[in-house]
């Protein structure tokens, strides 16, 4: 009889070389050693338990900084020669998270660091943020480019978004309460996060970027076209949702961390996801083709919802339904392959820490 073949490995995101825990540590080292703030009104840091965005005070508004890069995505990007998507993963990251103190983003400048210039290559990452910026309705207002052989191996992207909010306006999650309602709003299958473990697990199957999707109704498509898909841009369908009338308690950028950012948006609650949004094929075959363990997708990956809102209970039908309705006005997208469900009650808040994903017992602690 032929030899069975290998159990497959359970790969870990820690494993493909980024520990979470580990970063997360020196992170703290890091917040720890800057110390100054300035002193006047003008200026003056406004504290923000959860990170997702820094603000200062600006009369009677405040003034809010994020800054984020595309990450390891760009190695895809790289490996195909396809650069119109990660201007977009860069807006997004950046707007998405000014999103969640209650912020309007409005600007937005650029890094662009290279190992070498390629005919053609600016064109693309250009178009990208052109793109992107339409989708946030930000303005560009700016950007730097450096040429860093020795240092850049390819490229790397990140920008820095500019936003504001009345300081009566902000969400710190002091709003948040046992009872209200979480609704998830879909992802556009992995956005920007967990790369290094996904290229570990297109490794590990040996196959090329180039390849056609395995299975799972995208055989139609190559497996890089299906990796690049860009982060989707909140900002129309949150603005709709802090227009309206309905109490909005809080909102979670779902990145890096996976349910992790949940406890981020309020301490003193727990956050019970007990009907959480179907994830897309994609993260079904990353599950089955690195043999990763549930938990671990949950801790890695948005795993189709990448964004959260907190709101009213008594609300919570309104919500459903403005959110619905501006993710279908949404600007089209350069790629469509991972669409989610719609916006939908996905939980409920109680008093406690953490997050719990209810059916599958699974309890993750908070992300700094």
């Amino acid at each position: 009889m032929p030899a069975e073949d290998p159990p497959k490995k359970r790969l870990t995101y820690a494993e493909s070389g980024v520990d979470v825990e580990v970063e997360e540590a020196h992170i703290k080292k890091l917040v720890g050693a800057l110390g100054y703030a300035r002193t006047s009104e003008t200026g003056a840091p406004i504290a923000m338990p959860g990170g997702y965005a820094g603000l200062v005070r600006f009369g009677e508004n405040a003034l809010v900084l994020c800054t984020d890069g595309v990450g390891s995505k760009v190695e895809i990007a790289r490996a195909l020669g396809r650069y119109d998507t990660v201007g977009i993963d860069c807006m997004a990251m950046n707007v998405n998270d000014a999103l969640c103190v209650g912020a309007e983003p409005i600007a937005f400048v650029d890094y662009l660091a290279v190992e070498q210039h390629d005919t053609g290559f600016m064109e693309q990452v250009g178009s990208g943020l052109a793109a992107a910026a339409e989708m946030a309705d930000v303005t560009i207002v700016g950007g730097e480019t450096a040429t860093l052989p020795g240092i850049v191996k390819g490229f790397d992207l990140a920008g820095t978004c500019l936003g504001w909010v009345a300081q009566d306006r902000i969400l710190d999650g002091t709003k948040v309460q046992e009872g209200d309602t979480l609704i998830g709003l879909p992802s556009f299958g992995i956005h920007s996060n967990g790369y290094t473990l996904v290229r570990r697990i297109v490794e590990e199957e040996r196959l090329a970027y180039t390849d056609p999707f395995p299975g799972h109704g995208l055989d139609a498509h190559t497996l890089g076209e299906v990796l690049l898909e860009p982060t989707r841009i909140y900002v129309r369908t949150i603005r709709a949702l802090l227009s309206s009338e309905l109490d909005v308690h809080g909102f979670a950028h779902v990145t890096g961390g996976g349910l992790m950012n949940l406890p981020r948006i309020a301490k003193g609650h727990r956050f019970v996801v007990s009907d959480p949004l179907k994830p897309q094929p994609v993260f079904d075959w990353l599950q089955e083709a690195g043999g990763v363990e549930t938990r671990e997708m949950y801790r890695t990956f948005n795993m189709g919802m990448g964004f959260t809102a907190v709101v009213a209970a008594d609300d919570a039908d309104d919500a459903v339904r403005v959110l619905r309705e501006s993710s279908t006005a949404e600007r089209p997208r350069l790629v469509a392959l991972n669409q989610g469900e719609a916006p939908r009650v996905i939980g409920r808040v109680e008093t406690g820490t953490g997050c719990l994903l209810e059916k599958e017992g699974l309890e993750f602690g908070s992300k700094t």
